[in-house]
């Protein structure tokens, strides 16, 4: 293992988003690897992705060839053991269910966690040696350390993180990196102590650690406030920053001041949102600008604005290689052709109180009759809250599970109206929907930016499809 890693200025202009869950896989971080670029995985609710692709026979092999490198065989064949399928389960079979993250972690959880995360950075590195990233959120604190030690075990090279304040992340880099123990402090509503959980790769391993390459951490931000902050109080080194703007997709930073809302609901960005990228030269680290740069032409203008380059997303995730159901994809496709689609930011939608992009297709969880007629469960937990019980003791609601049971948990019963559970329907978007006992599935949602026109030009006269690679020839253009 190579355990020199390289500096962020050393990191390639264009930086592929870490999207959804499972749109931006392994395949497509690793097309845009190979293409020499920073391709990007994303660690959202990566070990459920893993658990039900190996349900549904593991095609190809490829989540049974990385386990096969995985550094503690015992931990694999575990996972193997419980979770794969020959051949796949039935189409009308539900999938066996993952454990949810508890306070403290259990092992199990550790492990799935640890085991999914190292093989999707493997597979998207196999090969090659092309730069890999791994993208998380910072408010799903529960699988942070598992996740990234995974990750470092397959040599990841960088570290992209937001949703979120991430300030104990570096540090906790450099203690994985050298095989100590690591510790997060947990954000917990309405905590009269600090509660904090530890991931310690010798007692994981049950042998001495490895030694890591410690990866570059980049904050994903909007503010020059923040990142500035985070540069001085960090617990260790921020190597640089991708510097956001709300039309980027996915969850965005809520506007300055109090909360107003446009004629359509959305939330109003002002003039105190935008991007001073003056600001972000002036404290010397490398950054990337985010959110609209996805178009020929864009990548020169940020780096003569100072950028190191761009970061990209909404036009990766309808690309060959991206994750998302095919069918899926090729309505989103047709749609944004005909200028059909609309993509919506929703104040409300998400658990984290973040706004989140929702692209509006009536066979999604956008459509008011779907989102009605689902069930509302919380089986997956992945954008739960943490909050202090009455008796001392931690625990989760989320504002998307069955609004009686998060009001009896203190919830905020307001918080209940319109939010959705990202967790099971962007699992959907991948192919990867639960199948319920009462005989429906779970229905999917879709998250996309606001720059629709950078698919509109990458669309061939006829067919509908375009490669990861001949988006980054049109962005080097």
């Amino acid at each position: 293992m190579n355990i020199h890693s390289i500096s962020a200025s050393e990191l390639p202009p264009i930086i592929q988003g870490g999207m959804g869950v499972g749109v931006s896989g392994w395949r497509l971080a690793r097309a845009v690897s190979l293409a020499g670029q920073l391709g990007v995985v994303s660690g959202t609710m990566l070990d459920v992705v893993i658990v039900r692709t190996l349900q549904l026979g593991d095609e190809g092999g490829h989540i049974r060839r990385a386990l096969d490198q995985f550094p503690f065989p015992a931990m694999a064949e575990r996972m193997v053991k419980r979770y794969f399928v020959d051949g796949g389960i039935a189409p009308d079979a539900a999938f066996r269910s993952t454990p949810m993250m508890s306070y403290p972690p259990t092992t199990p959880t550790l492990e799935l966690s640890v085991l999914a995360s190292f093989v999707s950075i493997w597979l998207a590195k196999e090969g090659h040696n092309g730069c890999v990233g791994l993208n998380l959120l910072e408010k799903s604190q529960l699988p942070t350390m598992s996740a990234l030690y995974g990750a470092m075990l397959a040599g990841v090279d960088a570290v992209l993180m937001g949703a979120g304040i991430p300030r104990q992340i570096p540090g906790i880099l450099d203690k994985l990196a050298e095989g100590k123990s690591a510790e997060l402090r947990l954000d917990v509503t309405g905590a009269d102590r600090t509660i904090t959980v530890e991931f310690d790769p010798a007692s994981f391993c049950y042998e001495p650690p490895h030694r890591l390459k410690r990866p570059l951490f980049l904050a994903i931000v909007s503010s020059p406030v923040l990142a500035e902050n985070l540069r001085r109080k960090a617990s260790g080194k921020v190597d640089g920053f991708v510097v956001e703007a709300s039309i980027a997709g996915g969850h965005n930073a809520p506007p300055r001041g109090a909360m107003q809302l446009s004629e359509k609901g959305e939330p109003i960005y002002g003039p105190r949102d935008a991007i001073d990228v003056s600001k972000f030269r002036e404290i010397g680290l490398p950054f990337w600008l985010a959110g609209g740069y996805g178009v020929k032409g864009k990548l020169r203008e940020a780096q003569a604005e100072g950028a190191m380059g761009v970061q990209v997303g909404t036009v990766f995730a309808l690309s060959d290689e991206s994750g998302f159901d095919p069918k899926l994809k090729a309505e989103l496709i047709d749609a944004i052709r005909h200028n059909n689609l609309d993509v919506f930011t929703n104040a409300v939608a998400s658990p984290t109180g973040f706004p989140f992009k929702i692209a509006q297709l009536p066979s999604t969880l956008s459509n008011p009759q779907v989102y009605d007629h689902r069930e509302r469960i919380c089986d997956l937990g992945v954008l739960r809250e943490t909050y202090m019980k009455a008796d001392g003791s931690v625990g989760f609601r989320c504002s998307a599970e069955p609004v009686g049971i998060y009001t009896s948990k203190g919830g905020d019963i307001a918080r209940t109206t319109g939010s959705a559970c990202l967790c099971n329907s962007l699992g959907a978007s991948i192919g990867l929907a639960q199948r319920r006992s009462d005989g429906t599935t779970e229905p999917p949602l879709i998250t996309l930016g606001d720059d629709l026109d950078s698919i509109r030009a990458m669309l061939p006269e006829e067919g509908t499809g375009y490669s990861a690679r001949k988006v980054i020839e049109a962005l080097l253009a």
